[in-house]
This record gives structure tokens, sequence and C-alpha cells, in this order.
């Protein structure tokens, strides 16, 4: 007998044919219930793949065994007299004809229903572009969510090459900034739709985190200079596909691909916008070879660290070199030398840093005055600035009304406004920032600032809840949650949770600042002064009584312009008050001058304008100290408007009322300060000389006691020994 005659009467060729037709239709049927249930693709790779191991092994099978009446036996123990295989073949056939009739139910199922639920997810080159064929106006009857929300996920990289993902993620970004720029179109913020990028995680979770009720995700596959990129919209409630389409391009053509998605997804979405709005999709065009170094180089700027800033650099200058005429590439470089001055992330001392920064933003402004990473740019560089402060804030106010979802430029705004002592400015632009991007680790970090200081604990804690599950075992979320416990007066705890967050991210200067609050209010001097940053230093060697090495200390800090008030404080309740004068009076001709450089609720500070009026006091100069209390009253009642809730703010307003000569109305300010949980080692009046007129009162010294009983329950609880008061 031949072998093609043997196959057939061990029905080998209709085990074949049945198991290759069973094969398909599970996977039709489990494509549309993984689908359903929002499952990453690699599910469905791992069903084909092993599907497709199954298909030799049940023809090894059908060839060794045989079906009997007695059981499943080996062929070879078969008579062959006795052998059923025609009767088993007749089974086999009418399976096949069974699971052939199941096969076409499933597909006029897909054919009929998938018309009136929007085109089948883009699972590969042919279901892509059948997709792609009824996309279009027919396709604007898919149901359009209540909220015109959408999150760009990072697209996958497909290529070969896997170096090449800074180029799907840059084709993601750009489709986001696109969207971005229209109005009543909420866009999940990059940070927080990039969080998600290598994560297996259902569709409603990553809809419920993010606040959007549509996805868009894809993939990028690039070979020479051809891309093709596979975009798929997905309703975020239900998992329908309301879109899919596949472009196969030359590069050249990556800016029309950006835009071309982009329109298609409003579309769907059903965007009723003005032609502006629409001309706004219109992407920055340039060279295909210097586009591709300016995202790698952006991909590199996200990471902030030493070495990927100066390989950004490197990049974006050869980009520069390539297309001279590329506006956001000259911005990037800007953005990157500011933040590779000595004060960020890097070891050029600011002054260079700043003026090389210039160069680059004078050319990007030259070449697109509008573009809004130019607009960003020009607003940090101004921002850094004395006195320049209104020209950042009208130049990233621009950049943001072009594409609202620049999250940087959105927090340098808030930064900006918070100098120029608009705080209500300063909170709704965080407020919005995180809620579009509740990911993005520095607008979390200031919007929770805000809230703690404004006794709102519930939404910060809140907010932490929120983004926990996306951010375990975080030494940001740790550092975020000891803020919290800070402003609940749990120092103790606070300060455990941030010595968890240094330990995990070491050298990193918010939790080495965490860490020296937590050691401050706690007493711990000596460890303060070796490990605290400048500021606190200061205070700690002051605590320690070794003023001459604090007040150098706050010189060189004074000297580099950011921080004056430690300098001014030190001097003037350290009994050197004419020295503080000495040092105001020879920068500032008036408060106004002063103010003019340092707002005082934005870097001035109401503390340090009260340091000023008490310096002026103990030097006799009257009208220099009316005039710097009424400011100071000016910027209390300010704050106290804006409903901050500290223990900090009853304490300054309590050494107001001294100064004013209202004891009793500055005792009961220090009681409230001490309710809501301050603490201070060093005795009130040492630290603030203007209190020493309360020294010896029985009232004052009851609650001096009772805060230095509380200072020691969190000493006690960190294991230290009581301080001696």
């Amino acid at each position: 007998m031949s072998l093609v005659a043997e196959l057939k009467r061990r029905n080998v060729f209709r085990v074949g044919l049945a198991y290759a037709i069973a094969a398909w239709l599970i996977m039709q049927v489990l494509e549309i219930v993984l689908e359903s249930f929002g499952s990453p693709a690699w599910v469905m790779k791992t069903v084909i793949v092993v599907l497709a191991a199954g298909l030799p092994l049940a023809l090894i099978f059908a060839w060794a065994f045989e079906l009997t009446p007695e059981g499943i036996k080996r062929e070879k123990d078969v008579d062959r007299t006795q052998s059923i295989t025609h009767k088993t073949g007749r089974k086999l056939d009418r399976m096949i004809i069974a699971v052939l009739a199941a096969a076409v139910v499933v597909l006029l199922v897909d054919r009929f229903m998938g018309s009136q639920i929007g085109p089948a997810p883009a699972t590969g080159t042919a279901s892509a572009s059948k997709s792609g064929s009824d996309s279009g106006s027919e396709a604007q009857g898919n149901p359009v969510p209540a909220e015109k929300s959408v999150a760009v996920l990072p697209f996958v990289n497909m290529s070969s090459d896997p170096e090449q993902e800074y180029f799907s993620d840059g084709i993601s970004e750009e489709i986001l900034n696109s969207l971005a720029r229209v109005r009543d179109l909420k866009v999940a913020g990059r940070t927080s739709s990039f969080a998600f990028k290598g994560e297996n995680k259902d569709l409603r979770e990553i809809g419920q985190t993010l606040g959007v009720e549509n996805i868009l995700e894809g993939s990028v596959r690039k070979s020479g200079t051809k891309v093709r990129i596979t975009a798929q919209l997905i309703q975020v409630g239900d998992g329908f596909h309301l879109w899919s389409e596949s472009y196969d391009r030359e590069l050249d053509d990556v800016f029309a691909i950006q835009d071309e998605i982009a329109s298609a997804i409003l579309e769907q979405l059903k965007a009723h916008l003005l032609d502006g709005e629409r001309a706004a999709l219109a992407s920055t065009r340039a060279n295909s070879e210097a586009y591709d170094l300016y995202l790698l180089a952006k991909q590199r700027i996200y990471v902030r660290s030493k070495p990927t800033l100066e390989s950004a650099v490197d990049l974006l200058d050869q980009a520069i070199g390539i297309d001279p005429q590329y506006a956001p590439a000259y911005a990037q470089r800007a953005i990157t030398t500011l933040l590779l001055s000595d004060e960020d992330y890097g070891t050029i001392p600011a002054e260079k840093a700043e003026a090389q920064a210039l160069t680059y933003v004078k050319q990007a402004v030259d070449l697109d005055p509008e573009d809004p990473e130019v607009l960003a740019a020009s607003g940090l560089y101004q921002m850094n600035r004395p006195g320049k402060t209104d020209e950042a804030i009208a130049a990233l106010e621009r950049a943001l009304e072009i594409n609202p979802n620049l999250v940087n430029a959105s927090n340098w705004l808030q930064a900006a406004y918070a100098r120029a002592g608009r705080i209500e400015e300063a909170v709704e632009v965080l407020e919005t920032l995180v809620e579009r991007d509740p990911l993005y680790r520095p607008g979390v970090a200031n919007v929770t600032s805000w809230w703690v200081n404004r006794g709102q604990i519930d939404k910060a804690r809140a907010l932490i809840e929120r983004i926990r599950p996306s951010m375990p075992n975080d030494p940001f979320l740790l550092r975020m949650e000891s803020s919290v416990l800070y402003a609940s007066a749990e120092y103790a705890k606070g300060l455990r949770l941030a010595e968890k967050a240094l330990a995990l991210r070491p050298n990193h200067y918010p939790n080495q600042d965490a860490v020296g609050q937590g050691l401050l209010v706690t007493g711990q001097y000596e460890r303060l002064a070796a490990e605290g940053h400048p500021w606190q230093r200061i205070i700690a060697l002051q605590a320690l009584g070794r003023l001459e090495e604090a007040i150098l200390l706050a010189q060189q800090e004074a000297g580099k312009g950011d921080d004056v008030g430690s300098l001014i404080g030190l001097l003037a309740n350290s009994g050197r008050p004419e020295e503080a004068v000495e040092f105001i009076e020879d920068r500032w001709d008036s408060l106004d001058a002063y103010e003019a450089d340092y707002p005082l609720l934005g870097g001035g500070g109401v503390d340090t304008m009260l340091d000023i009026a008490l310096a002026y006091s103990l030097t006799g100069n009257q009208a220099r100290f009316d005039d710097a209390m009424a400011r100071t009253r000016n910027g209390l009642d300010r704050l106290y408007a804006m409903g901050m809730q500290n223990d900090f703010l009853p304490l300054l307003d309590a050494v107001w009322h001294t100064l004013t000569g209202d004891p009793n109305g500055a005792l009961e300010l220090l009681d409230t300060a001490v309710d809501r949980g301050f603490i201070a080692a060093a005795r009130l009046s040492d630290a603030w000389a203007a209190l020493k007129a309360l020294d010896g009162d029985p009232e004052f010294e009851g609650i001096q006691a009772r805060m230095w009983e509380h200072l020691n329950e969190e000493r006690a609880e960190l294991g230290l020994e009581p301080y001696l008061t």
C-alpha cells in the first residue's frame, strides 16, 4: 500500500483538516472574547503558537494510534481485519461539516454585527486594510462618548531593531500633541499615558486612572526608508474598536501620517471644530533624518539625568546641522542647556547655561515665534531671570494656548505664577495639570504641597491613592505620603517614609529635602548640619551655636541670588540687624525694588519681609519698619484669603502681632500654631527674636512646654532621647 493510501486509511488527512478548521474557529472566537476583556496582544499570540504546535502532534497521534470499540490503541496492535478506521473517518467527516457550519456562522456574525459596532481591530495587515476601507464618513455612525476624551498610549515598536523604540514613542507623542491642540477635547498627558508602556493592564483600569473614555493604541514598524503605522481607537467602557487603520508610507511622509491619524480620531469622536482648529493639527515639518534625531533626543530629555541630557545635546546639534530651519530642535536645545546647569541636573555654571540657552532661544524665535515648544523654551529662560516673570508668564500662557498638553510648560507656568504672587492661578494650573496628567510627578508634588498647606489633606490622600496602583513602592509616592504625614503632625512616621524614599533613590534633591525637613522638626541638628540642604544647614548651624559658619554659608547662598532670605533672617534674628539692613540697602533702593525681584508670595516670602521689618525696628528706621510691616500684613491676609491652614502661618502672624505690641493676639496665634502640630527644638524666642518680648509669660511658657512635649513624643517614636529644654 502506498504512503498516501495509508495516510488516508489512518484518517491522517481528515484529522489534519479537522484540526485546522477547529483551530481557526477557536482563534476567531477567542479574538472576540479577548477583545471584550481588553486582553493584551501577547495572549492571542500565545494561543496561535500553541495551536500551531499542536498540529504536528495531532497528525502523529492519528498515524500512530487508532480509535477502537475498546478505546484508543496503538495502530500496530490492531488487527487490520478488525479495523474501524472507515467508521471513524465518517465521524470525522461529520465533525468537519459541523465545524465548517460554525465557522460560517462566526463569519456572518462578524460581517453583519461588525458593521453596526465599527470595524474590527487591526490584528495584521489584512484586517487593518479591511477596516481602513470602512473608515471615513460611514464610520461616523459609531457611538460617541458623552465626553470627548482620549489617551494616546505609546505605540509598540515592531521594528527588528529595539533601538528604534524612540521613533515609535515619538510618533505617539506627536499625535498626542496634535490632538491636544483641539479645543474641548480632553487629552491625557504624555507622562501618564506613557506610564503604561509595556504594562498589560485592562483598558478600563487605564481609562479610570487617566480619566478618559477612549484609548488610542497602535504599532510602528520601521524598515529602511519605509514605515508602517497601525492605529486603533478603542472605547474604554465596552472595549469596542471605534476605528482602526494601517498606513504604509515613506519616512518623508511621517508628518502627514501623524496629521492623518489625528484627523481620523477627531472624526470618530465627532469633534465639532472650527476651520482654524483643524488647521492647528498640521505638524511642523522637518528633514526626516533631523526629525529622527530630534525624537531620539526628546526621549533622552525625558529621563532627566546628566548623561541622557548630554546625549540629547549631541543629538540635537546633529539635527540642527542637518536641518537648520527646524525651530523645535533649537527650543529643545535651549531647554536641555538650562536643565544641565549646576542648579538642576548638570555641572554648567548657571550664568553660562543661561547665556548659551539664550542663543538657542533667539534662533528658535527667529524661525517660528508661534511654535509652542519655542514659546515654552522662551518662558523657561525668562523665568530664571530676575524681574522677567511677566515675560515668562506671557510666553508660557501662549504656548499652552496652542498646545495645552505641554506638561512641563504647565509646571513652569504655575511656578512663574507663584513667583509673581498669583497663587490662586498657580493652584488652578496645577489642579488642571494633574487632572489631565495624574502621573506627572512634578505636578503631583506641587499640587500636593498646596493642598496640605491649605489643610486639604483628604484631597492629597485621594490623589495618592488614585496613582498608587501605578507607582507601587515608588520613592516619589513615599515622599508624597511623607509630606502628608508631616502636614498631619505625624513627623516620626513621615521621616521614616522620607528616609525610605531616599534609600531607594539616593542623592535625589527632593528626597534629601524631605529627610532634612523631618530632621529639622525633630531637633536632629548635628545630622542636619551634615546632610541637609544649605538653608537647612544654616538653621542647624545656628541652633548648634556655630553662628559664624551659618553666616558664611548664608552669604554664599545669597551670592548666588537664589536664597537671600536665609541671610537676612539669620542676621536680623541673631543680634546683627545692622548687617541685615546694609545687605538690603546695598542691593535695593526701596522695598518696591526688592519685591520686584522677590515677590512677597513668590521667591521673597512673607517670613523674609517680617525679618526685614525686625531689622528696621532694631535699627530705628521707623518709616522702613512701617513699610515692611504693612507689606507683611498684606501678604498674611492674602495667604489667609487663599485658605492657607498650615502650622507656620499663625506662627508668622504671632511674630507680626508681637512687633505691633499685641502680646495677647500673638499668644492666641501661637496656641493655634501648636494645636496644628508646629514643633521646634529651639526656644521660639531664639529662632524668632521678636518673641523675646514674651519670655517669662506663663501662657507663652505653657505653649512652649506643650510644643516640646509633642517634640519628645515624636523623638521617642524614632528611638531618640528626649530633647533637653
